[in-house]
């Protein structure tokens, strides 16, 4: 079965949406500690510029990564275990099959 055939209970969209929603408020509470650091570092013009083509870089991947269709979710979630945004325990609850393919496919990426 292809990961865009998977078909997701109204339970397992509640704990899916709670993994991202989770993983996205972890990344963007690290992002804003990296912010606080590197403006309190702006010494003159061009350090302002790289702060601002830094967040819009991180915006840019964060927007990409951060796909919430059901179609790419197995492949968000191994993304983000990976990465160490979330763990399979805070997937607890999905089917055994979507919990096989996020494993594998943390081997894989």
């Amino acid at each position: 079965m292809q990961t865009s055939e998977l078909q997701w209970t109204s339970q397992e969209q509640s704990i899916a949406k709670a993994a991202f929603d989770k993983a996205y408020e972890r990344e963007i509470k690290a992002l804003v500690q990296v912010v606080r650091d590197q403006a309190s570092a702006v010494a003159d013009t061009d350090d302002v510029w790289r702060l601002h083509d830094f967040l819009s870089a991180r915006r840019h991947e964060l927007d990409g990564k951060y796909d919430g269709r059901e179609a790419a979710l197995i492949f968000v979630f191994a993304d983000l275990v990976k990465e160490g945004w979330l763990s399979l325990d805070d997937l607890n609850g999905l089917d055994a099959l979507k919990l096989s393919k996020i494993t594998a496919l943390t081997r894989m990426m």
